[in-house]
């Protein structure tokens, strides 16, 4: 009987870590889907169509932090230092020193108000948006349209490696800039799939996230592309995230690749709002806003490792 016993509780501590393997709904934010995610040592920020909410416990409480900001759908982060950016949609973008305390317009110069990226390098703010990419020296206090060459300015995403800026386009791909912005180069050879919906940088490996479906992998800063895109389900890739050698991909669903692309395998139990529309990694968590499910936290051992896949 002790034995019968000693088997029977090993099969229900099994059972509940398999139960805790998975992706849990943090408490929100419930305001429409979470378009963008950042964070910035223990703090983690949504940007929602209802602005944007700081959550100081992974999750576990969210609080709306939106005074001044007159544009509440928030569609992109940039964080450098103690400030903290958010695109907006029509709004431009906002400036925090306080954590989302208060927000400040910043949009000096900045003559499309649509801002889909941000990325930041060094003392350097660059903002993607309908017309083009806009440099800020300042913290945005006034912006450059920097967009020579760049044949099509419907910016939806952006990335930073070294002196290399890359911006992915609706219709024209991705584009190089290797002088902060004064030029652009095309840089689409093996690019079969627009438009570009993310980009991600991990070491020599530039990836992008097609909103046709897939990701593409360069090691050559863009001068030709290979698709990766086994096990991936060929839907929109809307988000990418890096965690040490980890890529992430959110599209319906969350799916992990260790070996740079080279194979997918979905590490989606327990995650019921399934349009994953971005991805951020805080410590030791991997979260995920959703179209309309808030935000979704798991933490990134139990998906590396394969555990409750």
């Amino acid at each position: 009987m002790k034995r019968l016993y000693f088997f029977f509780t090993i099969v229900l501590l099994l059972g509940a870590q398999s139960l805790q393997a998975q992706w849990i709904q943090t408490n929100g934010p419930n305001e429409g889907d979470v378009r963008c995610l950042a964070a910035s040592g223990s703090n983690l920020f949504a940007g929602t169509n209802g602005g944007v909410f700081l959550s100081i416990n992974n999750g576990t409480s969210w609080t709306a932090v939106n005074t001044g900001l007159t544009s509440p759908t928030v569609l992109s982060f940039a964080v450098n230092d103690s400030n903290l950016f958010a695109g907006t949609f029509g709004g431009g973008v906002f400036l925090s020193t306080n954590n989302g305390t208060s927000w400040t317009a910043v949009n000096t110069g900045l003559t499309d108000t649509i801002v889909n990226a941000l990325a930041v390098n060094g003392s350097n703010l660059f903002a993607g948006t309908f017309g083009g990419v806009f440099l800020s020296i300042n913290n945005g206090a006034s912006w450059t349209a920097i967009n020579s060459g760049l044949t099509n300015t419907h910016v939806f995403s952006l990335a930073v490696n070294g002196s290399h800026l890359f911006a992915g386009a609706e219709e024209g791909g991705v584009f190089l800039s290797t002088n902060i912005g004064t030029g652009w180069t095309a840089v689409n050879t093996g690019l079969t799939d627009t438009p570009i919906r993310a980009l991600a940088v991990n070491g020599s490996h530039l990836f992008a996230g097609a909103e046709e479906g897939g990701v593409f992998l360069s090691t050559n800063n863009g001068t030709s592309w290979t698709a990766v895109n086994t096990g991936l389900p060929g839907a929109p890739v809307l988000s990418l995230a890096v965690s040490g050698s980890n890529l992430f991909a959110g599209t319906y669903g969350v799916f992990l690749s260790t070996n740079n692309g080279t194979n997918w395998t979905d590490v989606n139990t327990g995650l019921t709002s399934t349009f994953v529309l971005t991805l951020a990694v805080n410590g030791s968590h991997l979260f995920v806003g959703t179209n309309g499910g808030g935000v979704w936290r798991r933490p990134l051992s139990e998906m590396v490792t394969g555990e409750g896949r």
